[in-house]
């Protein structure tokens, strides 16, 4: 299924399958990694603004999502950083990287991992770790994600819950097309099972740990309305403790970067402007690096 932003759809060859993934644009490298569940045309109001703005953007589906092939057996946020990791290589970075939800915790491993390869990041939702919680109670949440996403009413569970619960407050215009693809995409042969064992691969805990090796400038924008936090505002607080430029956007759900294009865009296109300047605080010899870059 073609989600395509821009009208050529590219594949990175990685050992277990093809990752789809779109480029336009030319300057400095900027790569956009969606969340769980989702599309890479979840960035369609930031694109336009980058490309625009002297940037060249690539957004990739992860694994199985997407145009992606559905033949990957693992899954998580060390497999996605590594295909982070492996489209900027290609692309030839270093690179600002995007990322919402587990894609900015998949990017935020790879700048660890990584630190000559990433130049920023600017998070949107982002899971940089995971809830206290029991052994107990996250066996019953993988048996509810057995059943609920399950054939063959699991892509209809999934969409309903990505629209009605995680885009609380205000919504993206489009928010119903996009639904409607989401669900389209996930009812194609293989893409179901493997959106089942990536929920049961899906942790943070080891990207938690990985964090104070972060060394690039970090944007990242809360919804206060998210409900993967117990509480936004303090889970907004925890990421500027790590050092992060914490912004708490109002109205807005899982998904501030979809949602609240006025909040989110004009501050994103700013800390890629400070980033290509040197002016941002934590500015680097990478990020120099990135910054010359035509």
């Amino acid at each position: 299924m073609n989600t395509s932003i821009a009208r050529e759809v590219r594949f990175l060859q990685r050992p277990e399958g093809r990752v789809s993934y779109t480029v336009e644009g030319s300057g400095p490298l900027v790569v956009a990694v969606p969340g769980m569940g989702d599309l890479r045309s979840s960035y369609r109001e930031l694109v336009g603004p980058l490309v625009r703005a002297g940037y060249r953007v690539a957004v990739t589906d992860l694994r199985a999502h997407g145009d992606s092939d559905t033949t990957f057996r693992e899954f998580g946020d060390i497999a996605t950083g590594r295909d982070i990791i492996a489209l900027i290589d290609e692309l030839g970075g270093p690179a600002v990287i995007l990322g919402n939800s587990m894609g900015a915790a998949a990017a935020a491993w790879a700048a660890a991992e990584r630190p000559d390869a990433v130049a920023g990041l600017a998070l949107y939702g982002p899971l940089l770790r995971d809830p206290a919680m029991s052994a107990f109670a996250v066996a019953s949440i993988h048996g509810m994600y057995r059943v609920l996403f399950a054939a063959p009413w699991g892509a209809s569970m999934w969409s309903g819950y990505y629209r009605s619960t995680l885009n609380k407050g205000r919504q993206a215009p489009w928010l119903g097309e996009h639904v409607a693809a989401i669900k389209a995409n996930m009812k194609e042969p293989g893409r179901l099972s493997s959106f089942r064992r990536l929920t049961l691969q899906l942790t943070h805990s080891v990207v938690e740990p990985r964090l104070p090796e972060v060394h690039a400038p970090i944007l990242a924008f809360v919804g206060e309305l998210d409900p993967d936090y117990k509480d936004p505002a303090a889970e907004a607080a925890w990421i500027a403790s790590i050092g992060a430029t914490a912004v708490l956007v109002g109205e807005s759900g899982h998904y501030p970067h979809a949602a609240r294009p006025d909040i989110t865009v004009p501050q994103t296109v700013d800390f890629l402007s400070r980033l290509r300047d040197g002016s941002e605080r934590g500015a680097n010899a990478v990020t120099a690096a990135w910054a010359a870059r035509a």
